[in-house]
């Protein structure tokens, strides 16, 4: 097998590594890339390419990761992951897992992890790599980096919902919230959001949207219904697939304005994710979800 190829057979692991790192289609392509220049320039005596292209991807995601966090405490409002599409994804290891850890909400608590703990905790639940590796990827021993894990899962685990929720329940609430929304009624929202839900809008600096987080189910149903009456009569929303799971996305005048996402129990939407930033809208090819959305298997 030659080195191109060799390259190609680890290609998607290395995406689906860069892209949970770091949140971003184009900086997760830009890391692959490196990955591979550095790759072309290694030596030909590399016994494991896997491991030698994975330990090469997760530093460079740590090293970018760290410049971005820099970066991101000048974004203009809050901070969402970019979004995939579902034919874009990149697959863990484990696929029945897609939707639960591809999802804006579970990379939106990855933010929450220091760049080491982010790749460790990666690396080990969702890329099945062993302590072993990971101590050697990190230059750490494998008793700092079990540390590292659990202390990570623990905090990944307290920003998610305990019970697993079916793409049907949750495609439901979003028809729900949509039709609260189409109809301008906060009543029939502030029913299916929790009491302590909250909206996050992400527009970047590069188009209108809330620089704060909404918190509170009255203040989320009268600012979601709000914010669209101006241009309701002539937006379109449309069931799509985002990061795994159904979503949203609104349209005005066939131009993409917005894609939605939530968080939720499986009763209530517990939080609203709103991507409004056109560069991270830029490039998503959205098509109605004509089709049942099958539950992850």
């Amino acid at each position: 097998m030659d080195r191109t190829q060799a390259f190609e057979q680890h290609r998607t692991r290395l995406y689906g590594i860069a892209y949970r790192m770091l949140g971003s289609r184009a900086e997760a392509d830009d890391v692959v890339q490196e990955a591979w220049l550095r790759w072309d320039r290694a030596g030909h005596d590399i016994r494991a390419p896997e491991a030698w292209l994975v330990t090469a991807t997760t530093r460079l995601c740590i090293d970018r990761l760290r410049q971005l966090r820099a970066e991101r405490e000048h974004y203009v409002g809050p901070w969402l992951p970019e979004p995939l599409t579902l034919d874009t994804a990149p697959p863990a290891d484990r696929a029945a897992e897609l939707a639960s850890d591809l999802s804006v909400a579970f990379l939106a608590v990855l933010e929450r992890l220091a760049p080491e703990e982010r790749a460790a905790f990666l690396l080990h639940d969702l890329f099945d790599s062993d302590y072993d590796a990971i101590a050697q990827i990190l230059g750490k021993s494998e008793a700092a980096c079990r540390q590292i894990v659990s202390r990570a899962r623990k905090r990944v685990r307290e920003g998610q919902p305990r019970v697993q929720v079916s793409a049907e329940a949750r495609k439901k609430l979003l028809q729900r919230l949509v039709a609260a929304v189409q109809s301008q009624d906060p009543a029939s929202l502030i029913e299916v959001l929790a009491a302590e839900a909250s909206w996050t809008s992400d527009g970047g600096g590069k188009t209108k949207a809330a620089k704060k987080v909404i918190h509170g189910a009255e203040q989320v149903a009268r600012f979601a219904t709000g914010v669209f009456h101006r241009y309701l009569s002539q937006l379109e929303f449309r069931d799509v697939l985002l990061n795994g799971e159904p979503g949203i996305a609104a349209f005005f005048e066939n131009r993409l304005l917005s894609v939605i996402c939530i968080r939720t129990d499986g009763q209530r939407i517990l939080d609203v994710f709103s991507i409004l930033n056109p560069d991270k809208l830029h490039g998503l090819a959205l098509s109605p979800v004509t089709a049942e959305v099958p539950p992850p298997s």
